[in-house]
Parts: C-alpha cells; structure tokens; sequence
C-alpha cells in the first residue's frame, strides 16, 4: 500500500508539472501552427524570477508566483513582436522550421543571459511547504499537494479563458481557420500576442512549481519541455484536454515502471510506449487528422 500511495504521488506530482508545461505548448501550436522551442528556457525564466523577487528584492514569495508569470507573459509577447510576427510577414512555405530554429537560438540565448546573471551554480528555489501528511500507509508532502492543488486551479483559469471569455473564442477561431478569422474581423495579430502571453505565464508559473522539487539551474527547462513534446504528440498537437489527460497518464505511467524497474527505466519505457501509440495512432490519441499550420 505505501508503494502505491508512493507512486501516486510521484505520479500526480509529475503530472500536474508535465500538464503545464504540455499546456503552454499545446495552446501554441494548435492556435499558431508553430512550436515554440524557446518554451523550456521559459520555465527557468519565471523559477529564477521567484528567486529575484524573494531573495534579492526580499518581498514575499506569492508576490514572486506574479512575477513569474508576468516575466513569462513579457516574453512570450517579445518572442512574438520580435521573431515570430517579422517571419510571420516574411511568408513563404517554411514559417514553421523558420520559426523552430529561430526559437532553439532565442532558448540558447536565454540560457546563457540566466547563466551569466546567476551563475551555474543551482540555487535553492524559496518557495517551499514543510510538512506532509499521512495518507494510509504512505506519507504525502505538503509540498506534493500544494503543486498539484496549484497546477489543477491554472488549468481550471485557463479552461475558463479559452471557453468562456472573449479572447478565448478568438483564440479557438483562430485556430480553426486564421482566414475566416480575419474576415469575421478577429484580430489575428493581437491573438497571436496573447497566445504566447498566455503560454509564457503558463512556463512562469510551472518553472516555481518545478524548481521548488529540483533546484534552479539555467537548463531546467529541458527535460520538461522534452517531455511536454511527447505529450504533445501522444495527445495530437493542439488538443489541450487530450494533452492534459496524456500527461498525467503518462506521468503515473513513469512513476510505476521507476518504481519498479529503477529510475533510469522510466524516460525508456515512456518512449517505448510513445512510439507504440503512435504506431497504432499516428495522429495521436485525440488528433484530428490534418493540423493546420499558418
């Protein structure tokens, strides 16, 4: 019972951190059509903004949460105003690896700028929760249930975003079609910004959440945003429920087999069981079967 609880845990942990970070990057690329390579170093970006508000400016720790997500919403919308639109005007059949590529130098670059202002040494993340709480046979930290309390209320404000507000039904109409969009009068260009705001706040607020179980270094962002990508496809680019169901899914899935098999079993059996649904599903669990790029 306390290894079940164990890997329920860990489990539901991972997955509130995975569904974050699968949902800023899903939002992207079913709204834009791009992918955003740049989103990992995004989560460093706010996880290094807590530090900053609370180490070095000395305010509290949920003055940091706002801060890392508006340095995630700055940048997403700069990423946008200064790569993405100019090739976005520049048109031609190559805007999506244009983009790719022009986003892993913008991450490079983000990298080194945290590198050269922190140094790469890892810091300890100040937001923290002691305690835990006996569940059973098994033991819960504090910690554990304030992310995936923190993760599930995010989720639930930007399900409320994308559904019931204004800009959210521009953001799902561009999606569907950016020309009737545009002559339905949507301003496509203001959608855009957003959608990499949004994205950037998501990155923000995932990069606390992620740095406050690891430490902060400037590549922290790596192996979540790798991980978000195979949701990503596992899911079908684009579909932000499928993309959040996926990520829990598969991260349960991972805490099992590490459990049992030892940590280092865990990445290989993930894309062993990838590469099979995507074999049986090659448009992914809930993809449609065409995505449409800008």
């Amino acid at each position: 019972m306390d290894v079940t609880i164990a890997i329920l845990v860990t489990g539901l942990t991972n997955g509130a951190l995975y569904a974050l970070a699968t949902l800023g990057l899903s939002l992207v690329w079913g709204s834009m059509g791009m992918l955003n390579m740049a989103h990992g170093s995004m989560l460093a970006l706010g996880g290094y903004m807590v530090f900053t508000v609370a180490v070095s400016l000395g305010l509290p720790v949920w003055a940091g949460f706002i801060g890392a997500a508006a340095a995630g919403a700055v940048f997403g919308g700069l990423l946008y105003l200064g790569v993405v639109r100019p090739l976005l005007k520049a048109g031609g059949p190559g805007f999506e690896t244009s983009v790719m590529i022009a986003t892993v130098g913008i991450a490079i670059g983000l990298e080194n700028a945290l590198l050269l202002v922190y140094g790469g040494r890892p810091l300890p993340q100040p937001f923290a929760v002691p305690g835990s709480v006996q569940l059973g046979a098994g033991v819960m930290p504090w910690l554990n249930a304030v992310i995936v309390i923190v993760a599930f209320v995010v989720m639930a404000v930007m399900g409320y975003l994308i559904a019931k507000t204004k800009m959210g039904r521009a953001i799902r109409a561009t999606a569907q079609n950016r020309d009737a969009a545009l002559l339905m009068g949507v301003p496509v260009e203001r959608t855009y910004l957003q959608v990499l705001g949004l994205a950037g706040a998501l990155a923000g607020i995932c990069g606390v959440l992620l740095s406050s179980i690891t430490q902060l270094s400037p590549t922290l962002g790596a192996d979540p945003m790798l991980k978000a990508f195979i949701m990503c496809v596992v899911a079908g680019l684009g579909n932000l429920p499928g993309a959040v169901i996926a990520a829990f899914g598969l991260a349960l899935i991972e805490a099992a087999v590490q459990f049992a098999l030892g940590a280092r079993w865990g990445f290989p059996v993930l894309l062993m069981l990838v590469i099979a649904i995507l074999i049986w599903r090659p448009n992914g669990l809930f993809g449609r079967a065409q995505i449409r790029r800008m």
